[in-house]
């Protein structure tokens, strides 16, 4: 194993710094929760079992050849070429990371409606702070992300297809199909948000309607003190109601994310080789 490494480092230095780039950008791999160590050793075990695959004479990496002298040997710009396969990895750990954006985003639409404004979190797998219901869906989104098999196909298919399909010089040719692609994410990030959000943001907007018309007929009725158990109490019960729809919901989510992605590399397939 290690004769074949040294044989052939340049390449496996390309596809590790790929490798690495896309863990560190993952979701729940990119918690500082997961050891550096763990990340540096799975990002090099991909690249034992994907470098193999690959060669300086045919694919997507012939077009390296040219940087890579026959002995083995490499000059400046092959320091370019490993910043454009950690970016390759940077942007495609990015777009998976929008799909659990969305879910996070639903939460922090509703969570101000439902009395949980105030409850922030340490969210160990965006790292930021996020409101109580956005980290909830966002576990129930990772939950269903590994049961559902995405997790195996993203690495089997996604980083496997990436390989086949993109190097450096294709985020170079293809730039601008790159910006439309991530800008579609955000887009869509935005839309599923209002889909999860809807039916819950729907439900409190009535029951604040209820409550307004309600003070006005009676006020010497206390509704602040009252208002906020009924929206939490209904709040809870719509999330139980709506919970299999939000699993299914979500796992479509997931595989036409994965479908868009595979689009992607088939349709600027063969830049830069």
């Amino acid at each position: 194993m290690l004769q074949g490494i040294i044989a052939k480092a340049p390449l496996y230095l390309l596809v590790a710094v790929r490798c690495f780039a896309f863990i560190m950008t993952l979701p729940l791999f990119s918690s500082r929760t997961v050891s550096r160590v763990a990340k540096v050793a799975l990002a090099i075990y991909f690249a034992y079992l994907i470098a193999p695959r690959l060669s300086f004479s045919a694919g997507t990496f012939a077009a390296y050849a040219t940087f890579v002298t026959p002995e083995g040997s490499f000059n400046l710009s092959f320091i370019f070429l490993l910043l454009g396969e950690g970016m390759i990895g940077i942007i495609m750990g990015f777009f998976i990371s929008l799909i659990f954006a969305a879910f996070s985003t639903a939460g922090q639409f509703f969570a101000f409606q439902m009395g949980f404004a105030a409850s922030e979190v340490y969210d160990a797998l965006s790292q930021v702070e996020n409101p109580l219901m956005g980290q909830y869906l966002n576990l129930v989104a990772m939950l269903v992300f590994m049961q559902t098999g995405c997790f195996q196909t993203l690495f089997s298919d996604g980083l496997l297809a990436s390989f086949e399909h993109l190097n450096a010089l294709s985020i170079v040719e293809h730039n601008e199909e790159m910006v439309k692609f991530l800008l579609l994410g955000l887009t869509k990030l935005f839309r599923d948000a209002i889909i999860v959000a809807l039916p819950l943001m729907g439900t409190l907007f009535l029951i604040n309607v209820a409550m307004g018309i309600l003070a006005k007929a009676s006020p010497q009725m206390n509704l602040l003190a009252e208002g906020f158990p009924v929206l939490i109490l209904t709040s809870f019960f719509v999330l139980t109601v709506l919970l299999p729809y939000f699993i299914n919901y979500a796992d479509r989510s997931f595989m036409s994310a994965f479908n868009s992605l595979g689009n992607f590399f088939r349709s600027i397939s063969g830049g830069g080789s």
